[in-house]
């Protein structure tokens, strides 16, 4: 408790609030505490300005975050390992002939060459859920050109595509997926074979 001068009377104040009030009107001089003329501004509480950092002692203002984690992210997604003619390594999975890459899915894709890639061929892609973000397609030994109805449909679905050879439709399918990108893949295997990094 403590007591408040006001002109000729004396009031006993219980509450620290009333007490920041009464400082804000009052100021010190020589002669006691007088009504201040200039009044600051009502919100000067220690809480709200800058300077002041929250502590333990602070009750429920001061919490703490913390982080659990329950499981560890899995790996990046498939790896296109190596390619030849006859098919792909694909995270230690060997695949003859053309395949789609649909992670964590590997499948055979009905393809012979860029000239089977149709509407009918492309339906595996974008019906998926969640749909894919990107699209590669590895058409062979070098870059084809796709039948345009084929990318009209995977555009008005949302789907980017890249077409291109297939030793560089791999690397494209392994960074992409390096970066977590919902990403499969369409490919046909090359005539030359290699191990990639």
């Amino acid at each position: 408790m403590s007591l408040v001068p006001t002109g000729i009377r004396y009031f006993t104040v219980n509450n620290m609030a009333v007490t920041m009030c009464a400082r804000l009107f009052f100021h010190r001089s020589s002669q006691g505490l007088l009504l201040s003329p200039l009044t600051p501004p009502a919100f000067t509480s220690p809480f709200l300005s800058r300077a002041h950092r929250l502590g333990p002692s602070d009750d429920e203002m001061y919490q703490r975050t913390t982080v659990s984690v329950m499981q560890k992210e899995p790996g990046a997604g498939a790896m296109i390992h190596s390619y030849s003619p006859r098919g792909f390594n694909i995270d230690g999975n060997r695949v003859f002939g053309p395949c789609a890459v649909l992670p964590p899915a590997i499948l055979q894709w009905n393809v012979g060459s860029y000239k089977d890639i149709t509407v009918e061929s492309m339906a595996l892609f974008h019906m998926l859920e969640p749909r894919i973000e990107v699209l590669v397609l590895g058409t062979g030994g070098r870059s084809e050109r796709i039948d345009p109805k084929v990318l009209a449909l995977l555009k008005s679905k949302g789907i980017a595509v890249e077409v291109q050879d297939t030793p560089n439709a791999c690397a494209t399918f392994n960074f992409l997926s390096s970066e977590r990108r919902v990403v499969a893949a369409g490919l046909i295997p090359p005539p030359i074979s290699t191990e990639l990094e």
